[in-house]
């Protein structure tokens, strides 16, 4: 850890070396990424080309290409992913557990429960599905919430009563579907998936609207959360208003969840897995909040060009890549549990 002092009197910030060489590495990894995204496709186009539309040239056929079929797609993945990595990273830190992630302690499945609400009972269009899933994700958070609460909502509390919530939610969500028509139960089912299909502007704008104002929210939390990492007790002795931070922190990361659900549905594992690739590449305390956002870019951008890909013509939903990739992570830390266990 090393600060950086700053013009004026007695400010500095304190800053990682190796945390932020993985930040960079990480933001350029998902840039390339964005760029092969650009090129590949049923229209290959050179990197040449592609640089050239996204500066202002280029034959009108490659920028409608670029500008209106393949760019919207890649950046609303890289702000979903963003948004979804740092509400991982927001409650890894106030449960003090890896399992302490929106999509293991119900949230997400809360808000596919409000979306499932407004597809098969109130047959609603896109814009209510949004708000659906919204006040699904809100009304669950809370819910989770004051059942975990007892003198504060402590980590093991907060983690399997949500995974309680979760279960409960999940058997609705079921219910919902098995009552439908055989049509809306399969567009409710690819929703249920997560799917950056059919992503155009209008989506783009929504997420970076939403991460202008979250994302710094969130960034501010870092050090009082910093210091909840140490426990209640010690971060109230070190002048940290715990049960305003530990709100906010909800606050911000529950509003995080809702609005990257609403947009791409509740893709699975990218807020479970960002922060733990990135703590075990960082090796620095805290929640590493920035480096989880690009992680979780990174992460849903090279999961959904796979999807893309993999299977083409036909285009899977990117939740079933994330999906195999958190399943593989999650074995490959279990084999590593296991092996460390038996030495």
């Amino acid at each position: 850890m090393h600060a950086l002092r700053l013009p004026g009197p007695g400010l500095s910030v304190r800053w990682h070396p190796r945390a932020t060489a993985v930040g960079l590495a990480l933001a350029a990894a998902a840039l390339a990424v964005g760029l092969w995204t650009l090129t590949t496709g049923d229209f290959p186009l050179p990197v040449t080309d592609v640089l050239a539309v996204l500066t202002g040239g280029g034959t009108p056929g490659d920028a409608y290409i670029v500008n209106e079929l393949r760019l919207p797609r890649l950046l609303t993945a890289l702000l979903v992913g963003a948004a979804m990595g740092l509400p991982g990273a927001l409650f890894q830190t106030l449960a003090r557990n890896p399992l302490g992630s929106p999509d293991v302690i119900g949230f997400t499945v809360g808000s596919a429960t409000g979306a499932l609400v407004a597809i098969l009972v109130l047959s609603a269009g896109a814009a209510s599905v949004a708000v659906g899933s919204v006040i699904g994700c809100a009304l669950t958070s809370a819910a989770v919430h004051l059942l975990a609460r007892r003198r504060g909502a402590a980590g093991y509390r907060l983690v399997l009563v949500g995974i309680g919530v979760s279960a409960l939610l999940s058997s609705a969500n079921a219910y919902l579907i098995a009552r439908a028509s055989f049509t809306d139960a399969q567009s409710a089912q690819v929703w249920l998936t997560g799917s950056l299909n059919g992503r155009g502007w209008e989506h783009v704008w929504t997420m970076t609207a939403s991460l202008a104002v979250l994302a710094p929210a969130a960034l501010v939390l870092g050090r009082p959360l910093r210091m909840l990492e140490m426990g209640e007790d010690a971060a109230a002795a070190l002048g940290v208003a715990v049960e305003r931070a530990r709100g906010r922190a909800l606050l911000v990361g529950v509003a995080l969840t809702a609005l990257s659900t609403a947009v791409a549905g509740p893709v699975p594992f990218v807020s479970l897995v960002a922060p733990q690739v990135v703590r075990r590449l960082t090796r620095a305390t805290g929640p590493n909040l920035l480096a989880s956002a690009v992680m979780g870019a990174l992460l849903l951008a090279v999961s959904d060009i796979a999807a893309q890909r993999v299977l083409a013509p036909t285009q899977l939903p990117v939740g079933v890549l994330t999906g195999v990739v958190g399943g593989c992570y999650l074995v490959w830390v279990l084999a590593r549990q296991w092996r460390a266990g038996r030495g």
